[in-house]
């Protein structure tokens, strides 16, 4: 058995414009990747959300994060992917 990987998409502008199951996902999850955790921590604050632990990725990191995520999965952890704003690696203008 794995974890799942869920691709969470991110308000562009209003952060009250998440989806419910946007909000579900990150809240059933104890571990975020993001590209910075300040932006996803005022997110997840504003949703109420706490308690999670987060790994960054990016281009600094991207190599060593990849590797701690699929151990996670691998470990039966479900974790959830944001970007800044949008859909990550689909409609991520950042």
């Amino acid at each position: 058995m794995s974890g799942t990987l869920t691709l969470v998409a991110t308000p562009i502008g209003n952060l009250s414009d998440m989806s419910q199951r946007a909000i579900d996902t990150l809240g059933s999850v104890t571990v975020v990747c993001c590209e910075d955790t300040r932006r996803t921590g005022l997110l997840l604050q504003h949703l109420g959300l706490s308690g999670k632990k987060y790994i960054v990725i990016n281009e600094h990191t991207e190599h060593d994060a990849c590797e701690r995520v699929v151990a996670l999965l691998l470990d039966n952890t479900d974790v959830a992917l944001v970007s800044d704003a949008g859909t990550p690696g689909i409609s991520d203008p950042g």
